[in-house]
């Protein structure tokens, strides 16, 4: 038979979903896939199911509501001073994979350049592949994560046809600084490339960090598009509804690929994130204070039992060192171990590199109820002093 793609043929099934099934079928916690296990806001829910049954229920616009693209717009301005026009340069999608899918396929063609800056989100490789585009990685590195500027500068070229970032960071929970980003931006400028800003984090920083879109940048706003999600806002990632950002000559292409990738989204859950976009600032102070109480409970217990715990400024992730804990010799090694003979899922760091990945650190995720990081660290505790006490 002919071959099928070569993009996606044979592509490892992504590493979220392998953990997930292992912890499954081990009765395992799961630490692993970055999703709350909680549902979100009950008004916003409510909303949702309002819509669902007083309608209509039709296909809605293409471009996403009017109301919620108003919100979105709305909510551009109140958190970065950032003027938006919600009839052309906003569009609704069914989430943020899909809204990277669009932005890469409309702004890269075969032969492009496409800076990455890796660890990075596992859709970014194939859909920048699937583009014709060609990958240049440039990487961040535990433990302090810091931007090589050197590095960044050698990767960009005439080539150069956008920059992808993600900030704020998953798995290194790094918020780029002011001077990062105008680095970024300034080799933007120079290189005429656009930029495609996975920001689906931006209200989950802590610690007096502050989110900074790229576009907000001196020349960044006619050549940025940002990315944004209900699901992390809202801790309702099932819904799986995003919102694109950008100037109407870039909204242009990205809203043809989108047509064809998923043309709308369902139209009650647009509805309620409209509603929820314009919650108060206590909800978004709420949320990124709930977030660092269960962050700083789980990093003190898994300091407690010998992992070394890396700074967390954002998102819904831990990443930890675990060498002298005798879980494996490498991550993926150690992430086993601990879904097999712990009870708990976490995910490998070097997943998230393409290649000559650090092997010695691992993932846990803390947007989980109270009860389930103490029940987590009871068994990570019971399996280590098991272990230890076996070695003596």
């Amino acid at each position: 038979m002919k071959p099928t793609n070569p993009v996606f043929t044979g592509i490892a099934t992504t590493v979220f979903e392998t953990m997930s099934r292992l912890a499954m079928a081990h009765g395992a916690v799961n630490l692993g896939q970055g999703f709350p296990d909680v549902d979100g806001p009950v008004d916003i829910r409510q909303a949702a199911a309002d819509a669902l049954l007083q309608g209509p229920n039709q296909y809605p616009p293409m471009l996403g509501i009017p109301d919620l693209r108003q919100a979105v717009a709305e909510a551009n301005r109140r958190f970065y001073g950032l003027e938006v026009d919600p009839q052309t340069e906003v569009m609704v999608t069914s989430g943020a994979t899909e809204a990277l899918a669009d932005c890469i396929f409309a702004l890269v063609s075969p032969g492009d350049e496409v800076v990455l800056i890796e660890p990075l989100y596992d859709c970014y490789l194939p859909l920048v592949k699937q583009a014709g585009g060609i990958p240049v990685r440039v990487r961040v590195t535990p433990p302090n994560w810091s931007l090589d500027a050197e590095a960044l500068k050698a990767a960009f070229s005439d080539k150069t046809k956008a920059v992808l970032i993600n900030n704020p960071m998953n798995p290194t929970a790094k918020v780029f600084s002011d001077e990062e980003l105008e680095l970024v931006a300034s080799l933007c400028r120079q290189y005429d490339a656009y930029a495609i800003c996975d920001e689906v984090y931006e209200h989950l920083v802590f610690d007096g960090h502050r989110h900074t879109p790229l576009m907000t940048l001196d020349g960044m706003r006619e050549r940025t598009v940002r990315i944004g999600s209900a699901g992390k806002t809202f801790s309702l990632t099932g819904w799986k509804v995003g919102y694109v950002t950008g100037p109407a000559a870039l909204m242009d292409p990205i809203a043809k690929a989108h047509q064809w990738v998923t043309f709308t989204t369902p139209p009650h859950l647009q509805m309620a994130v409209a509603y929820g976009l314009r919650k108060d600032d206590s909800y978004y102070d709420g949320l990124s204070q709930d977030l660092a109480a269960k962050r700083d409970r789980m990093a003190a217990g898994l300091a407690a039992l010998g992992f070394s715990v890396l700074p967390c400024n954002a998102t819904y992730f831990l990443t930890c060192g675990f060498e002298g804990l005798g879980l494996g010799r490498t991550d993926v090694e150690a992430c086993e171990t601990l879904v097999t003979a712990a009870g708990v899922a976490a995910v490998p760091v070097s997943a998230f590199y393409g290649s000559d990945a650090p092997e010695g650190y691992i993932r846990f995720c803390f947007c989980k109820q109270d009860a389930v990081i103490d029940e987590a660290l009871a068994r990570l505790s019971a399996f280590l002093t098991a272990a230890r006490a076996e070695s003596a």
